[in-house]
């Protein structure tokens, strides 16, 4: 079954936004201090987070930077949803270690952070100058993303989520400006992550091509990174959940990633992730697991938009559609989510979730959340138009 290219994006003008290098394969790593050279930095600030550190991480590539005579500096607090607070003392170590360069290390975290550092060094002010769409107007120092996870794809995209403390609010900066120079994905640096977190990457990277499939923005180059997203995490997500180690499947999910992550840098993305935000700038959740929660909701709520489309997204996740129809072959990609999703140990839903990391996910704070979903941008290009009520309901339904 084939899914024609959306007519409104035929004869237009459409962007796509990548970085200008990107190395991915085992060592590429290895390549961090000529590359960042090429580029003209001299001695970077790497942004990175205590995980890493306490991974080995962090060592690996200073001893690659040690090796090749570079000078740098560290800033390595970084929290799992960064904060203004986070950028502003990044920024203060930028500042005093007189750096003129980036490397963010690690997953969307770390990545969403060093790019925070970017917006304020370059242009000046506070973080929050830059919340909505290019609201930048000079370039990045030269900058180098590594990554270490397979699912936010932030080291090759022109987002960066940061939580404002003052609103409990992820601010969504979306900008070009931010989109890394050179971005290296060494599924060896992957190797230690554990299980779980593999997990709520992957499906991280699943809601990306899923969203980014059927927004409104969608053009025949995004779909094509987008199905092949799809096939490769059915294909590779639960082996690399199952055994870390298989070299196989983490480069598998590498490329996995990197493809949902080119969709959504060029489709954008749709409400799981404007509710998501919420979730994670409220009560702290991690972003991968609650976009995993949400997925199956907000898709099942978008049906009617597509039925064909989420018919070929049920064959990309192995269901079987011969034979039956749209209506039918459609609902089985809610089905395909939902086992995927279980096979890999996501938690059933909100409450469940919030128990696993001690947070409380309340009833009461469902209208402030659908509020400010309803603000964020990435929505924009949800197939379905979502009401005040319409993402209440969702949210009370993933609870």
């Amino acid at each position: 079954m084939s899914v024609d290219a959306k007519s409104m994006h035929l004869g237009q003008i459409t962007s796509f936004f990548i970085p200008t290098v990107t190395l991915i394969g085992q060592d590429c790593s290895c390549e961090i201090p000529v590359r960042l050279k090429s580029i003209g930095g001299k001695k970077p600030l790497i942004v990175t987070d205590p995980g890493i550190v306490k991974a080995g991480i962090l060592r690996q590539i200073t001893d690659i930077l040690d090796k090749a005579r570079m000078k740098y500096a560290i800033y390595d607090q970084t929290v799992p949803n960064p904060t203004d607070k986070n950028v502003a003392a990044a920024v203060k170590v930028y500042q005093s270690e007189k750096c003129d360069s980036l490397i963010t290390l690690g997953g969307g975290s770390s990545h969403d952070c060093g790019k925070g550092v970017g917006f304020v060094m370059a242009n000046g002010g506070k973080i929050h100058d830059y919340e909505g769409v290019d609201k930048s107007s000079k370039p990045f120092p030269p900058y180098v993303a590594v990554n270490t996870t397979a699912g936010t794809a932030s080291e090759m995209t022109r987002f960066c989520i940061i939580t404002d403390t003052s609103r409990k609010v992820k601010m969504a900066i979306v900008d070009w400006r931010c989109t890394p120079s050179v971005a290296i994905d060494d599924p060896l640096l992957m190797m230690g992550m554990p299980p779980a977190l593999t997990a709520a990457t992957g499906m991280d990277a699943l809601t990306h091509a899923v969203e980014a499939y059927v927004s409104t923005a969608a053009t025949p180059m995004t779909d094509a990174c987008a199905e092949k997203a799809m096939e490769y995490i059915n294909r590779y997500l639960r082996r690399a959940v199952a055994n870390g180690r298989e070299k196989e499947a983490r480069e598998g999910m590498c490329y996995a990633q990197y493809l949902a992550g080119m969709a959504f840098n060029n489709a954008s993305l749709g409400h799981v992730h404007a509710m998501a935000h919420q979730l994670g700038g409220f009560y702290d959740l991690p972003h991968g697991e609650c976009n995993a929660i949400l997925l199956p909701h907000v898709s099942q709520y978008n049906l009617i938009s597509s039925r064909r489309r989420f018919a070929r997204i049920a064959q990309l996740l192995g269901e079987r559609t011969e034979g039956i129809s749209s209506s039918e072959a459609s609902q089985k990609a809610i089905t395909a989510i939902n086992i995927l999703s279980k096979d890999v140990g996501i938690p059933s839903g909100l409450i469940a979730l919030g128990k696993k990391y001690g947070k409380t996910v309340k009833a009461e704070d469902i209208p402030v959340m659908t509020a400010n979903a309803q603000k964020d941008a990435c929505g924009l290009t949800n197939p379905r138009t979502m009401t005040d009520e319409a993402v209440a309901a969702i949210y009370k339904a993933a609870l």
